[in-house]
């Protein structure tokens, strides 16, 4: 146990746990954290300095705190990245499931289906949608979590054809249970952990995706903001104070690295292949301590 935890908890994943830890805190206690109402105006504030008259970063033209702003729309940034990759998996792995369990005909029709979704890049399938169901929070989640159910079923899909072939799941047949408990108690277990570095790796996706939406002004509408909105009133200030676009554009770039560098020890902890081997030396240091006295 020692040494698999020694595997997981490399510099870089310890480091970027913190960050991600430190994120998801100041997140959930936004209200508590902030130092002012991001929603506040103070026309006596307007395109204040960072560090000057009690604000930590800067201020907007409405004269409202950007470091307020900032921590209480990580919230909605980090709550819409969840609900889009939970959208993603709870359809995705379902339906990749039930395809690679049954095969046939449904499953030949739903996979085409999914190989020309795949062909739309993201961002353009949700302008799609977007324009057929209107702007919006939760019209940007559904129609980025649309585009990313493809992956997520093939995956499923193909994870599940190799498990069904497995001996526990002919021991499952033979005792009579339901395809039903064998896919879902049984073999999703199984699946799914193999599957969690690719929906934190999703996560960091998703945050940039509803940034841009929300930059193109398509996602999270006014008064509500995340880290795209204040990306798209930076651009709009930037020559009366830069770092109402360079802080948000640092956050975003910040979290999605250290979600990829995060969802890497995920998967070297997960798949054993991807673990380095300690150095030879080691073993034989111990080979000659350890071993070598009882001969």
């Amino acid at each position: 146990m020692k040494n698999k935890a020694g595997v997981f908890f490399t510099p870089v994943v310890t480091v970027t746990g913190i960050i991600l830890a430190a994120v998801l805190l100041i997140s959930v206690f936004a209200d508590f954290i902030a130092p002012y109402d991001p929603l506040a105006t103070d026309p006596t504030s307007i395109y204040a300095a960072a560090f000057s008259e009690g604000h930590i970063f800067s201020t907007d033209g409405l004269g409202r705190d950007l470091f307020s702003r900032l921590i209480c729309s990580a919230r909605t940034s980090i709550f819409n990245a969840v609900l889009v990759v939970a959208f993603e998996a709870i359809i995705g792995v379902s339906v990749g499931l039930l395809c690679g369990y049954y095969g046939g005909f449904l499953d030949s029709i739903i996979t085409r289906i999914w190989d020309l979704v795949s062909a739309v890049p993201p961002l353009l399938l949700s302008f799609l949608l977007i324009s057929v169901f209107g702007k919006g929070m939760y019209t940007g989640i559904i129609a980025i979590g649309i585009s990313y159910i493809p992956m997520t079923a093939k995956m499923a899909r193909s994870m599940i054809m190799t498990e069904k072939k497995a001996v526990y799941v002919e021991a499952c047949r033979s005792m009579g249970m339901s395809d039903a408990r064998i896919i879902f108690v049984h073999i999703l277990p199984n699946v799914i952990t193999t599957m969690i570095s690719q929906f934190t790796l999703d996560i960091g996706s998703a945050i940039t995706s509803m940034a841009t939406l929300s930059f193109l002004g398509l996602g999270v509408q006014a008064p509500d903001a995340d880290w795209g909105t204040l990306l798209k009133d930076g651009m709009g200030n930037i020559y009366n104070s830069p770092t109402l676009l360079i802080i948000p554009a640092l956050c975003i770039m910040i979290v999605t690295v250290s979600i990829n560098l995060f969802s890497d020890g995920i998967q070297n902890y997960i798949d054993p292949s991807q673990r380095k081997l300690p150095a030879f030396k080691k073993y034989e240091k111990r080979l000659h301590n350890e071993v070598l006295p009882f001969c």
